[in-house]
């Protein structure tokens, strides 16, 4: 029986994500350093706070700036001023969504799909909200240790926070070979954070041994979520001889050990 396994663009099996939240002016520090490396982020925004610098340690980014800073990245919500959303009523939570969506979408020009919560508070009646509200995923702050693709995309766990032994789960992803499993390596953090732990060169030596590497998938968030999806919605013949690839995007797949390119919109026979 033919075996076939899902793959990363390429035919890549690793692929690797950051998620940073707020919107600090130390994110442009941050995005240099992935620029440089050839990564890419996710950024989740709280467009309510654009420019603030008053009563914060760190200053947000202004508004004017947040396009040209974060192209070639994703933006994401984070809610417009970041309320704890278990103590909000729903009404509340759906007008913090709602409204840095359509701010978020004004500046960045597409529609804002991503979420993360604030202070890492979810449940199951949020994750409905966020569908009601055109939410794809939304990211939680506890960490999984490993590099699993998400179980529920509403709860979707990172590997780790950057504190959390960052380059040692970067050697483990690096030297890991599977043969059946995609691996995903997701980090998430604060960009202030290594502005007040003084440790910048932390996300340096990262960027600097994870980056510019072919055997990777470089990706935001939403550029998995759509990916997987997309390959989720694959129609496999009964025989497995062939596949329709009913999406747009091009999907790639290993058939018993060589890779093939699905085209979107496109049948494939083997």
């Amino acid at each position: 029986m033919r075996r076939i396994y899902t793959c990363f663009p390429e035919g890549r099996f690793k692929a690797l994500t950051l998620s940073y939240d707020d919107g600090k002016i130390t994110d442009r520090r941050l995005i240099d350093i992935l620029n440089q490396n050839g990564l890419k982020g996710t950024f989740h925004l709280n467009s309510g706070y654009f420019g603030e610098t008053k009563g914060h340690r760190v200053p947000y980014i202004t508004r004017e700036e947040a396009a040209d800073l974060y192209r070639g990245h994703e933006i994401a919500s984070h809610t417009s001023t970041h309320p704890t959303m278990a103590r909000m009523p729903m009404e509340g939570n759906l007008q913090e969504i709602l409204e840095d969506r359509k701010t978020l979408e004004e500046i960045s020009g597409y529609p804002v799909r991503g979420f993360s919560y604030p202070n890492g508070v979810h449940g199951e009646r949020l994750y409905q909200l966020l569908r009601s509200c055109g939410i794809a995923y939304g990211r939680i702050t506890k960490s999984s240790k490993r590099f699993d693709l998400p179980d529920c995309f509403y709860a979707w766990k990172p590997t780790c926070h950057h504190k959390e032994q960052l380059m040692e789960h970067l050697d483990r992803f690096l030297d890991t070979e599977y043969d059946q499993r995609l691996m995903l390596f997701y980090v998430w953090g604060h960009s202030y954070e290594f502005e007040l732990d003084h440790n910048w060169e932390l996300m340096e030596e990262f960027a600097k041994k994870a980056g510019h590497r072919d055997s990777i998938w470089y990706a935001t968030n939403i550029e998995v979520y759509d990916y997987l999806k997309c390959a989720e919605n694959l129609v496999y013949f009964a025989d497995l001889h062939g596949v329709h690839n009913p999406g747009a995007k091009d999907v790639w797949i290993q058939a018993d050990g060589e890779i093939h390119r699905i085209p979107g919109g496109q049948t494939y026979l083997f």
